[in-house]
């Protein structure tokens, strides 16, 4: 369990470093005088938006096998990066 919760907190925390919801949160921070309403507001939304990854994740793996689970996600992945080079999202 140990390795697992580990490999999570450093691919999730690297993840995370720069991305809109990090520039969105400092600008929250900037902008309100209670950045404690702001850290518990993007801590709690992390929680739940995981919460909700790992229930999906856990049962769409029961029907669905995992190399399919990769392969939909690297496509996904794929698709976004060629649209954010082309301007279209």
């Amino acid at each position: 369990m140990w390795k697992t919760l580990i490999a999570t907190f450093w691919l999730v925390f690297l993840a995370e470093l720069g991305d809109k919801t990090q520039l969105a949160t400092m600008l929250m921070a900037a902008h309100n005088e209670s950045v404690v309403g702001v850290f518990l507001g993007a801590i709690s939304a992390l929680i739940i938006a995981s919460l909700i990854s790992v229930v999906f994740g856990s049962v769409i793996s029961q029907y669905i096998p995992t190399n399919y689970i990769h392969y939909g996600a690297g496509t996904v992945f794929i698709i976004i990066g060629v649209l954010l080079i082309i301007g279209r999202y």
